[in-house]
């Protein structure tokens, strides 16, 4: 698998030897754990991201966006899955197990049924270019909420230098039966993470702009609209990038050379270490109990006594 001479970025050079805060675990994130210690899968990125596991192929996917590709994880082996990716960094699934892309080098969001081919589904807001979808997450009514912050767009390093056109880095919800693009939210300065809680309720969303790095939750009203805006943790230095829900409300969230875990309260209830700064998190595997997670270079994995939201 060939890759680019890229180096590591400014961000993971600057962090690397940034201490982590000590947490204390509670019983009860304890009882989730049958290790503490991960296993490496794979070690050759420059920054993994954005992975997605497919219960029908028993695979995960996921980004090595500096590097332009993507990866897969299937029967015990990785390979590249696509290459060029164009820059695609969150990855999901919708309702009939279609891939969903981020894609920071065509700004845009590609669907792709048969894990082979990908076509773009949505590209642009009122007639202007998106700046580079980043994050994604598919509700149970099929609409597909993204995040459109400008990191594919401020440099080559993970897509194509352009400009923002539409004015903002915003929240979006998209319909894909009838086309229709909403903005959910226009206030956060860099829309990264989100994720619904276990019963859709609530949607979390990190907020990554210059001295911010916030983990939000929002409650959802009747017409899914945003509302009653907390903060869960401020991660500095470090950030919450990725995170998923288990299916007691949990929040499982990158959090510097680790994940820590939050209860649907926001309480914070333990934390698991990596050597490595951490992007993002999936539960995945037949059962929904192994936690696989990117970071920096590598992909590691861990079997766990809990579940995803999604394997309820």
């Amino acid at each position: 698998m060939n890759v680019s001479k890229k180096d590591f970025s400014p961000t993971v050079k600057k962090l690397k030897n940034v201490p982590m805060d000590n947490i204390e675990n509670t019983d009860l994130f304890e009882s989730y754990l049958k290790t503490k210690n991960f296993t490496q899968v794979f070690d050759k990125m420059l920054w993994g991201e954005g992975p997605c596991y497919i219960p029908r192929k028993d695979m995960l996917i996921w980004s090595d966006n500096p590097n332009n590709r993507m990866l897969k994880l299937f029967n015990g082996k990785v390979s590249e899955f696509r290459n060029p990716s164009n820059f695609c960094n969150g990855n999901t699934l919708d309702n009939d197990e279609n891939l969903i892309s981020c894609s920071h080098g065509g700004r845009c969001l590609y669907k792709s049924e048969d894990f082979k081919n990908f076509e773009v589904i949505l590209d642009n807001f009122n007639g202007k270019k998106l700046n580079s979808p980043n994050d994604i997450v598919v509700k149970s009514d099929d609409t597909i909420w993204f995040t459109d912050p400008p990191y594919g767009i401020i440099s080559d390093y993970e897509g194509y230098p352009g400009k923002q056109e539409y004015g903002g880095c915003y929240v979006f919800r998209f319909n894909p039966k009838n086309k229709q693009l909403d903005v959910m939210n226009k206030e956060l300065d860099r829309p990264n993470g989100i994720a619904f809680s276990h019963d859709e309720k609530k949607i979390y969303i990190a907020d990554t702009g210059e001295n911010i790095k916030f983990l939000y939750v929002f409650n959802l009203d009747d017409n899914n609209n945003l509302i009653n805006k907390n903060l869960v943790y401020d991660f500095k230095p470090f950030f919450s990038d990725g995170f998923r829900c288990d299916q007691n409300g949990n929040i499982w969230t990158s959090a510097g050379k680790g994940i820590k875990c939050f209860n649907p309260e926001g309480e914070i209830i333990g934390q698991l270490l990596l050597p490595e700064l951490v992007s993002n998190l999936e539960f995945g595997g037949k059962e929904g109990n192994i936690l696989y997670v990117t970071a920096t270079s590598s992909l590691y994995c861990m079997e766990l006594n809990q579940i995803g939201a999604k394997y309820k």
